[in-house]
């Protein structure tokens, strides 16, 4: 069975949600809408990482995550910490995160893996190749599945060096990240190559611009519902692909498409053959 990630960015800026849930007790009100809605984990952020958003530093960064960690994890929500600093990922475990996400692979702050390893979390180790300011200049590839799978592997190899179980290591493809269009549905379409990994595979497709590109000649008339709908098709594709897990905004919708992807699989909600 697939996992449903429901995202909360706790942000002024985020490019879908930007704004919405900064208050801590917004934010810790429609993560539990999302758990209700069907959320297997919630992934709280502090910093945005749309492409050109400026960094935050990790004071701010926990001033705001670190309340809403505390109260989801006291209300037993399972909870993932989207950041790519050490410090604060150490402090959200403290609190009660169970999941460190860094869509840097442990590239943006050298601290990370160790700071993980102390730990007892389960890490993300996202595809990176450099902040959200200039992620696109490093989207050059000859063949991106091949060379993203490649990149990944040091990254797990480096977590392990660090001390880091290889049981507790999730990748990630690291959809919209130093990739561009075509480029993306390349990454989509290898996922089998991914999973080969040997490790969980964590897939976010929800509402980026790529498939805004694919829906309108305009991205900007794809709607956010537009979005959603198509977010939903690819995390079902994915699913049947052998994901761990997707990463949504939308999880009622992502949670509806897995269901009936499932029963299409001969599969009962509980993950049992159907007779």
């Amino acid at each position: 069975m697939t996992l449903i990630m429901g995202v909360v960015n706790v942000t002024p800026d985020s490019f879908s949600d930007g704004g919405r849930y900064v208050d801590a007790d917004a934010a810790v009100a429609h993560a539990m809408g999302l758990r209700a809605q069907g959320a297997d984990i919630v992934d709280v952020g502090g910093e945005s990482t749309r492409p050109g958003a400026e960094r935050v530093s990790p004071e701010v960064e926990r001033a705001r995550v670190l309340p809403v960690v505390r109260a989801l994890a006291d209300a037993g929500v399972v909870v993932s910490i989207d950041t790519m600093n050490a410090s604060t990922a150490v402090a959200a475990v403290e609190a009660g995160a169970r999941i460190v996400n860094d869509v840097s692979g442990g590239m943006a702050d050298p601290g990370m893996l160790g700071a993980v390893a102390s730990t007892d979390a389960d890490v993300v180790l996202q595809h990176w190749r450099g902040h959200s300011a200039d992620m696109y200049a490093g989207a050059v590839y000859d063949d991106v599945v091949a060379e993203v799978a490649g990149e990944l592997t040091a990254r797990v190899e480096a977590a392990v060096l660090a001390g880091i179980d290889p049981a507790r290591v999730i990748v990630d493809p690291g959809i919209g990240f130093g990739k561009q269009g075509e480029q993306n549905w390349q990454t989509l379409r290898g996922l089998d190559r991914f999973v080969a990994m040997g490790h969980r595979v964590l897939i976010g497709t929800s509402r980026k611009r790529f498939l805004a590109d694919a829906l309108a000649d305009d991205p900007a008339q794809a709607s956010e519902a537009r979005r959603d709908l198509a977010t939903a098709v690819t995390s079902a594709l994915a699913a049947q692909a052998g994901v761990w897990a997707v990463r949504v905004h939308d999880v009622a919708a992502t949670r509806d498409a897995l269901v009936v992807a499932q029963r299409w699989a001969g599969v009962d909600r509980s993950g049992g053959q159907e007779g």
